[in-house]
């Protein structure tokens, strides 16, 4: 990670309906009916946003509703955003805060970082470097989830305090004893203590939104060796600027994630969606770098 200098996260959540200019000639080429068609401009989207951003960051964040809404030709297109996103030295973060009763969540493990026995040998699941997970089934449902993580050298991120504005109604609701985010932050500390990395850091992880900064420095003391992955820079209004608890155990404790704020920078100005784009990530990998570094 700190060999590209960067603690920048590319999120792609594709919209069919506001594809970059010209991924359309793709999917018109592309054999099959309108769900392959689709698929395929979407896929030439996401290229073409790894190939510009990508420099820039460290990571891309795939959310998997954007690609498991557009049917099988969807889920292929996200194996292949992957691997494209891997040819390129980035890591792969799978979106899509899974959580379930124990047998369920080990399923969901087996798709994201590990793989499935069957009677023909075992079926390979997406091999993401990392996964966003729902905690609120307790423990027991997400133990299956951080040890299979653990198991594959991949990273869970537990959400935590995210960064809808609708998430304070309970996140931060009063307890006779604290917040119940920071009943979700001693969890995730809890299920981290096993699976510490030479720098200190832990295989399990929390979302911290970066639209409540004001809660980083007390998230930080109740997890102190957890990556925080910070979403809600740029489009959703947070600054990397009030970040800095985030970075304070290691540069590379905090990863902000910014989706809106790159891939849609042209339309603020007259750029081409590459340019644009590939300026909003170094700009932000700068900025990122220089608190964290």
């Amino acid at each position: 990670m700190l060999e590209r200098r960067s603690q920048v996260v590319l999120g792609l959540d594709p919209d069919p309906a506001r594809l970059w200019p010209g991924s359309e000639e793709e999917g018109e080429d592309a054999p099959g009916g309108v769900p392959e068609r689709t698929a395929a401009a979407v896929e030439r989207h996401c290229r073409a946003a790894i190939a510009a951003a990508g420099p820039a960051c460290v990571a891309v964040k795939l959310q998997l509703a954007c690609f498991e809404r557009l049917g099988r030709p969807g889920w292929s297109v996200l194996e292949t955003v992957a691997a494209a996103a891997r040819a390129d030295g980035l890591l792969v973060i799978a979106d899509g805060k899974r959580g379930d009763v124990p047998v369920t969540a080990r399923a969901y493990a087996q798709a994201l970082v590990g793989q499935t026995p069957g009677p023909f040998g075992p079926v390979p699941g997406l091999g993401a470097d990392a996964f966003t997970a729902n905690p609120l089934l307790g423990r027991d449902a997400l133990e299956p989830l951080t040890e299979a993580a653990a198991a594959a050298g991949a990273g869970c991120f537990c959400l935590v305090r995210t960064s809808n504005p609708g998430a304070a109604a309970l996140q931060d609701r009063p307890a006779p004893e604290a917040p119940f985010h920071e009943r979700l932050a001693e969890l995730v500390c809890g299920l981290g203590e096993t699976s510490i990395a030479q720098c200190g850091l832990s295989s399990v992880g929390a979302v911290t939104g970066a639209t409540r900064p004001d809660l980083l420095a007390r998230l930080r003391e109740l997890m102190p060796r957890a990556v925080f992955l910070l979403p809600g820079v740029g489009a959703q209004g947070g600054e990397v600027d009030a970040l800095r608890a985030a970075f304070e155990p290691h540069p590379a404790a905090g990863l902000v994630t910014a989706s809106r704020s790159i891939v849609d920078a042209h339309s603020a100005g007259a750029a081409d969606p590459a340019t644009a784009a590939r300026a909003a990530a170094e700009e932000l990998r700068q900025a990122t770098w220089a608190l964290a570094g």
